[in-house]
């Protein structure tokens, strides 16, 4: 079995925001969460933690994105324990991710990100350029903001990768595609993700939205011809997505962000995939939308 990196689902009742294309909302979250040191056998959770962690870099996983149904920094006390996993683990992860919208992070949450945690790259959501249009879309609750330009510079301050991972939303409509990398080389963007937003078949609020606000195929196309014809190939993922220099910038087109891209032929003759999901029921799953992808 291969995969390319594991997906650590961190846990929380709810998320603070409330994003209008929330991928999570579209289905029912059904896993209970065994990461929590008040139950009576957490110390036997952790090592089944830790096993599950083990396996799947056993498997080819030398990544992991911190993410999940809410914005990871949420739970503070599962993002300390996290950084002891890795200091337990006899050849811890070098490269951790973090995707989040950038709600509740400061100067304190960051440094204890970059320390403790040992996340290298911050792969922030952003569904605007505009603050207010960015927050009204995510939803943010009241008495938090997210100034773009300020938290990039803390970002990139304390030495963050920098990944800016664009929802493509009729809101980038008024810029054009050079604009749209302009803007993200003035936000000190190292990296960025082009995500064609997704919704399933079933009539959800989130679903209804991104099927009215989702910006049009023939924009995204304009910025994928723009890439081609100005960039340089880097090297194409392991599931058919292509890295493209541009303009100093690192950026990738995600068209496939719920990992339904079939595999070929060739890869289909044994078990590989986009990436795993380490749920906080200390279990691994190969889909985000199917409890029957478990693996163990």
């Amino acid at each position: 079995m291969k995969a390319q990196s594991l997906s650590v689902v961190v846990p929380n009742q709810r998320c603070i925001n409330d994003c209008a294309f929330c991928v999570s909302k579209m289905s029912v979250n059904t896993y209970k969460n065994q990461m929590d040191d008040n139950l009576p056998f957490f110390d036997l959770y952790v090592k089944d933690y830790l096993k599950r962690l083990e396996f799947a870099q056993r498997n080819g996983c030398n990544t992991i994105m911190l993410t999940g149904d809410s914005e990871p920094q949420q739970n503070r006390k599962f993002l300390t324990y996290f950084g002891l996993f890795m200091q337990m683990m006899r050849n811890p992860f070098d490269w951790i991710e973090m995707q989040t919208t950038g709600a509740l992070l400061d100067q304190n949450y960051l440094r204890f990100l970059r320390n403790h945690v040992g996340v290298n790259v911050i792969s922030l959501s952003v569904s605007s350029f505009d603050n207010e249009r960015n927050m009204e879309i995510i939803g943010c609750p009241d008495g938090v903001e997210i100034n773009l330009p300020e938290l990039c510079r803390e970002i990139k301050r304390y030495d963050f990768t920098l990944r800016l991972s664009l929802n493509l939303s009729k809101s980038f409509g008024r810029y054009g595609p050079q604009m749209i990398f302009r803007k993200c080389k003035e936000l000190g963007a190292d990296q960025v993700t082009l995500r064609v937003l997704y919704a399933d078949s079933s009539e959800t609020e989130q679903g209804r939205w991104v099927k009215e606000n989702a910006m049009p195929t023939q924009w995204v196309q304009q910025i994928a011809e723009y890439v081609m014809e100005n960039g340089n190939p880097l090297g194409r993922l392991p599931y058919g997505a292509l890295k493209m220099s541009l303009h100093g910038l690192s950026v990738v087109l995600d068209d496939d962000c719920m990992g339904k891209r079939d595999c070929t032929a060739e890869e289909n003759t044994e078990e590989n995939y986009k990436y795993l999901i380490l749920r906080p029921d200390c279990k691994l799953y190969s889909a985000w939308d199917d409890p029957a992808s478990l693996i163990f």
